[in-house]
């Protein structure tokens, strides 16, 4: 068994669960045990291990942006006038649907969104009368992105 950090301990047979769920979340479990090669109640048993140690959270469907229009990938620093704007200025970058995901970071930007929108002009009007008009930021910096080219999980 390896140490995964003090809480829990996977060993070969949880890496083999986990790759083959990582890979397609919708694998049957009698699949996955009869190539681990132990019953589909062991299996559970180490799911349930797993959950319960919070290495794993439920599963779910990936979307496909740009079958749905959203074609515009951009990253945004954005810079506040103070530290304590952060909460508020989170709060409402919540409230904005194509940020994905918004990181508290170090060096130049206080926080570092994704964003995915339909076009360019999308992007502009979230820049110009979502995000920028939000108390406490003082100015953004954008980039776009052109292609995503690596897309994977932490190696199990």
């Amino acid at each position: 068994m390896k140490v995964v950090n003090q809480n829990i301990q996977i060993d070969g047979i949880d890496k083999q669960i986990l790759r083959a769920l990582m890979e397609d979340a919708r694998t049957p479990i009698l699949e996955i045990a009869r190539n681990v090669g132990i019953s589909g109640a062991a299996i559970h048993q180490r799911l349930r291990k797993l959950e319960k140690s919070k290495l794993i959270s439920g599963s779910k469907f990936i979307i496909d942006a740009q079958v749905l229009g959203y074609t515009t990938m951009a990253f945004i620093g954005i810079y506040l006038d103070k530290a304590v704007s952060n909460p508020e200025a989170v709060k409402q970058l919540k409230k904005i649907p194509e940020v994905l995901e918004c990181h508290y970071t170090t060096g130049n930007w206080s926080i570092f969104i994704k964003i995915l929108c339909k076009d360019n002009s999308h992007l502009m009007y979230l820049l110009n009368k979502e995000i920028q008009s939000i108390p406490g930021v003082s100015r953004t910096e954008t980039f776009i992105s052109l292609q995503q080219q690596i897309d994977r999980q932490i190696a199990i």
